[in-house]
């Protein structure tokens, strides 16, 4: 019978998963769950030593025979700091060595109590990987203590090996051993490149042509990137491939683009059948809420990664596979190695998503972000504020030899100004930078220096707040809590814009946004950067989206 708690349950599986078999344990009463569950486990080879300073070198000799990991647990307190030195002779020696140190609950450290003193990060820069598990109280702290075992569990041999320090509060009771099976547990594993000639390869590859329902999800990609013809023919026919706006031209074939609104009109008798058994993603952040909700919903059986830093990045919850290397090195590699034979699975997501009524929407920020990007001359770079301007955009189609630039990296409201004059500085297109209002207040100082063209063209979204908190949905505000969350204003950017330099174009109605976007997008050359500011309704805005997608159900 092992330990009733959730976290040393996943952490002992995971470390049979792992192949993690050498372990030296420590005498202790809060590490005491811990030890009963991996003594009682007939995988381990257990070996008691007191002394931590000694039992944590003992576990270095461990490894260095036959180079394989092993670990030392303790328990709480003082215990833990008697294992520095070796930590660091691991460090530096580059030794696999798993540090597992039991510690009270957060609330009572700094507190008095006894054995107590703020465990996790001990070890600072001399371990590879520190991480302090949750104690398991719902699925989602289950998945994240999984998550954590395993980020630690894999940096072991991470571009060399080195010790990693896995701190597990327990609270009271301790010896509570109730538990008659260790769970089954997700592993991730990790991939450093792929050579053909490896086993571990060529299982992967028989892994991918297992599945019929196979879906790639591209995230943001910074540059334009396109596939050579041989291989775009091979890979478009085998997967849906999903991609934003802000994954630019990195997808071979037809990308499905509007996913997001066929997830939100789609009956949940269509969207079963388009839920994927592999999904592979590239690439950085996906701006579609819709789509996290569904694949964490409906998780795939697999869910391989591919970056070149190798990171777990387990965005929708289901991560198996690490695979460490280029993207596109990785897509090229297995063009020619997929079963030539036909799956519907691309062409549901095609069918599903191609006949999805095109939006009209009535004057309205939606309206001038929709005909600013049917306007758009090419080549050009389109710039996306956060919040509402990445979302709205991403209802249109773009134009072909349009790239597009968005901090998404943390999503914030500063800097999409300064960041997108930075990019126009140093390019030769025409520079579009979509923008609200709170953006465009917050960071109007990148105007005050002079470091801009006439390549530059701002449209400026004002509707006197961060009005697309009103679309969330159950935040119901009063009158006085809606002037703190949306920071509504009455704020115009004419005076700025005309100090600074800029031809300003004001647009209050559909006739003058029709004729203001002529001028704004004409690509001839033009003798100031152009600003247009866009003042809209707030709630109109809110209504016309909302009619919007009450259309799109029907």
């Amino acid at each position: 019978m092992y330990s009733d708690k959730k976290n040393i349950l996943q952490l002992v599986a995971l470390l049979i998963e792992h192949n993690i078999k050498k372990i030296v344990l420590c005498p202790g009463s809060r590490n005491s769950p811990i030890v009963h569950t991996i003594a009682n486990h007939p995988f381990f080879s257990c070996y008691p030593v007191t002394d931590e300073r000694s039992a944590a070198f003992f576990a270095i000799g461990l490894a260095l025979h036959g180079g394989s990991p092993a670990a030392v647990c303790c328990t709480s307190g003082s215990a833990l700091l008697n294992i520095h030195p070796a930590v660091s002779e691991a460090f530096y020696q580059q030794v696999p060595l798993v540090v597992i140190s039991a510690d009270r609950p957060g609330a009572w450290i700094g507190q008095m109590d006894g054995q107590t003193f703020p465990q996790p990060g001990v070890f600072g820069s001399q371990v590879k990987k520190s991480v302090n598990l949750p104690e398991i109280h719902t699925d989602e702290d289950e998945w994240y203590c999984n998550r954590l075992i395993n980020e630690a569990l894999l940096e072991l041999n991470h571009h060399g090996k080195g010790p990693v320090h896995i701190n597990v509060p327990i609270s009271e009771p301790l010896f509570r051993f109730t538990t008659e099976e260790l769970p089954k547990v997700r592993v991730i594993t990790r991939y450093q490149g792929l050579n053909v000639y490896d086993r571990e390869y060529t299982g992967l590859i028989e892994r991918l042509n297992n599945y019929n329902r196979r879906m790639i999800v591209a995230g943001q990609m910074n540059l334009i990137y396109l596939f050579e013809k041989k291989y775009s023919k091979l890979l478009y026919k085998h997967f849906a491939w999903l991609t934003e706006h802000t994954g630019n031209k990195t997808i071979p074939g037809i990308p499905v683009k509007n996913f997001d609104a066929a997830l939100y009109a789609l009956p949940e008798e269509k969207l079963e059948k388009m839920v994927p058994d592999l999904l592979i993603t590239y690439g950085g952040h996906i701006v579609s809420k819709r789509l996290k909700q569904f694949l964490r919903k409906h998780p795939p059986r697999e869910h391989w990664h591919v970056s070149l830093s190798g990171e777990v990045t387990d965005l929708y919850g289901s991560l198996t596979t690490v695979i460490e290397m280029d993207p596109f090195e990785f897509l090229e590699k297995i063009a020619y190695l997929l079963e030539n034979r036909t799956t519907e699975f691309p062409r549901i997501w095609e069918n599903n998503t191609r006949d999805l009524p095109q939006p009209e929407f009535s004057y309205s920020e939606m309206a001038a972000i929709g005909t600013l990007i049917k306007s758009l001359p090419t080549p050009a770079a389109l710039h996306l504020g956060n919040s509402s301007a990445v979302r709205y955009a991403q209802l249109y189609t773009l134009p072909e030899d349009v790239e597009v630039c968005c901090n998404r990296g943390t999503s914030g409201i500063e800097g999409s100004l300064s960041t997108a004059i930075g990019y126009s500085v140093c390019s030769d297109k025409l520079n579009f930078v979509v923008i609200g209002d709170l953006s465009f207040f917050y960071d109007m100082n990148a105007l005050w220096n002079s470091n801009f063209g006439c390549n530059l063209r701002i449209l400026l979204l004002n509707n006197g707040g961060g009005e697309i908190f009103q679309a969330l949905p159950g935040l119901k505000m009063e009158d006085k809590t809606r002037r703190f969350v949306t920071a509504t204003h009455k704020t115009s950017a004419k005076g700025w814009a005309k100090e600074r330099g800029f031809s300003y174009l004001p647009v209050h109605n559909d006739e003058e946004l029709t004729s203001a976007m002529a001028v704004f997008t004409q690509s001839a050359p033009h003798n100031q950067p152009m600003l247009m500011e866009v003042f809209t309704d707030a709630s109109e805005d809110v209504r016309l989206l909302k009619e919007y997608f009450h259309q799109l159900k029907k």
